[in-house]
């Protein structure tokens, strides 16, 4: 009897507490995060098999790599139907940390088959390198970026942010003893963290205000902000933008990406200018689209003006690039993704001034241009074998050396320039278009439209020079000797892992020109 008193006395509290206080649950669905967890453990498994791997052996870590990317990237597929969600909160309104929608899967593709393009890149081109560390950085910079586009706190969000940073910095400046490299990856750290300063004081004004983390529930609390507090959340709303700004590179956070992927390696300058900007765009589309629909009149004019200032500075300055053909071919590859990201920023401002479909144009712009990006650099790393120093008057008469090569390039940037045959890179633009012009943004629409005529210029004229012979200049005769000792090195042996780069790239944006349709439909995502 005592007993059954105890029993009944102990159900009774428990459902006293149960209805006086919510409940906490947490849910862990494994399969839902396995891409970026099965990253994150394939970083620690290099870093500890370094340790036992000879030297001549580093080489197996980099196919580990490889084949833990392919793997993470196969787990995608049965999560493709999307709507699953962990790490849940009950608590009245269910709200959850991390989310496996149809967006989700969209964008650690991206991203798991950009890291996957820039070890195909490396694979070759790390001997100098300590291999260990290159490997475990850039895949922890993998998985922090395939978590990001999962994150539905700000907490979580920041964490990703951070872990795709942190270690991009380190590969930015892994080249010991080079002084450019030292200089670029401080560069970039200094201004990352500047930035990163300034989006943690806005979250915790949107915190202050608000009273959560989680972006569904920060949406459903700024609709009803007392008046007292909502200059402090537009000034929180503001500056949560500023740290994802600097992460696409949008003007005026841009100014540490020329002389950063000038001093990185090849392949990270490649991965930075995809991955980097995935990161920084997903985000930036979580956090409006989804926490601060309440507040698109403060940050939709906003990122209006952050395009059209973006597309403008990166195109004049790619333009007064391509006018030295003693320039950095790379360097101008950096102002193109500035440019490039000018474009990316009109769908977002423009979901400011309707129902938010325009997401699905900045996605799918994305896909194209992560594809002929890293076409782009992975011709330029070939280049770079036989020409370090990687200037645009080294492509001159690319065809006659490399026809191949040329022709992968010429197609790269016909695409980014919007032109046939590059039908991918003209649909991408014609989607972004309608999106500004569909959203009453027809200023924005017209800077974009004088802004792609620009970007013609420099990006025909460098496809011009990889059909053109080479120079026969007096100047070049003297130096003919020089040129007839390095004819051979022209033609040497291309790695199997950077030819597998270029035709998987060129490839893909071949096929994606056949059915450039086909890219809508899978990037069409709704966040509601």
């Amino acid at each position: 009897m005592t007993a059954d008193i105890g029993t009944t006395a102990g159900s009774l509290i428990e459902h006293t507490i149960a209805a006086d206080a919510p409940s906490v649950v947490q849910s862990i669905d494994w399969l839902a995060i396995a891409p970026p967890t099965l990253t994150a453990l394939a970083a620690l498994i290099v870093l500890v098999a370094d340790l036992f791997l000879p030297a001549h052996r580093k080489q197996l870590l980099g196919y580990g790599a490889l084949t833990a990317l392919a793997a993470a990237l196969a787990l995608l597929i049965p999560l493709r139907a999307g709507d699953r969600s962990t790490f849940c909160v009950n608590t009245g309104a269910q709200a959850c940390s991390y989310t496996a929608d149809h967006f989700t899967v969209v964008i650690q593709a991206l991203v798991l088959g950009g890291a996957f393009l820039t070890v195909l890149l490396s694979l070759d081109d790390t001997r100098k390198l300590p291999a260990g560390e290159y490997w475990f950085l850039l895949l922890a910079s993998a998985a922090g970026a395939a978590l990001l586009p999962a994150s539905r706190d700000l907490a979580t969000l920041v964490v990703a942010l951070e872990v795709a940073s942190l270690p991009a910095f380190a590969l930015v400046g892994i080249k010991r003893g080079d002084r450019r490299s030292s200089e670029a990856a401080l560069k970039f750290f200094l201004s990352s963290v500047v930035a990163t300063a300034v989006m943690l004081l806005g979250v915790s004004f949107v915190y202050a205000t608000t009273g959560t983390l989680h972006l569904t529930e920060i949406a459903a609390r700024l609709d009803d902000v007392p008046p007292v507090l909502d200059t402090l959340a537009k000034t929180g709303v503001a500056l949560t933008l500023v740290g994802f700004a600097f992460k696409t590179a949008a003007a005026p956070f841009h100014f540490w990406v020329p002389d950063t992927y000038v001093g990185a390696p090849l392949p990270i300058a490649a991965y930075l200018s995809v991955v980097g900007k995935a990161v920084g765009f997903s985000g930036l589309i979580l956090v409006t689209v989804i926490a601060f629909p309440s507040y698109a009149d403060v940050w939709g004019p906003a990122l209006a003006v952050l395009a059209a200032l973006t597309m403008t500075v990166g195109n004049v300055a790619a333009l007064r690039q391509n006018a030295s053909r003693a320039r950095s071919a790379v360097r101008l590859l950096a102002w193109s993704s500035v440019a490039q990201a000018g474009y990316l920023l009109v769908p977002i401002a423009a979901a400011a001034y309707s129902t938010g479909e325009q997401i699905g144009s900045t996605v799918a712009y994305a896909l194209m241009y992560a594809v002929v990006n890293l076409g782009a650099f992975a011709v330029a790393a070939l280049v770079a074998r036989t020409h370090p120093g990687n200037r645009l008057s080294d492509y001159r008469g690319l065809y006659t050396t490399r026809p191949l090569a040329a022709l992968a390039l010429g197609f790269f940037l016909l695409c980014l320039a919007g032109l046939p045959p590059g039908i991918i890179g003209l649909f991408a633009k014609v989607t972004v278009f309608s999106a500004a012009v569909d959203a009453g943004l027809g200023w924005l629409a017209v800077v974009m439209a004088v802004n792609v005529v620009i970007a013609l210029y420099y990006y025909l004229q460098w496809t011009a020079i990889l059909f053109r012979t080479p120079d026969a200049t007096p100047a070049a005769a003297g130096a003919a000797t020089g040129a007839a000792a390095s004819a051979p090195a022209r033609r040497f042996r291309a790695p199997a892992p950077l030819t597998a780069a270029v035709l998987l790239t060129a490839t893909a944006g071949i096929l994606l020109s056949g059915v450039p349709q086909a890219v809508l439909r899978f990037a069409s995502v709704s966040l509601f």
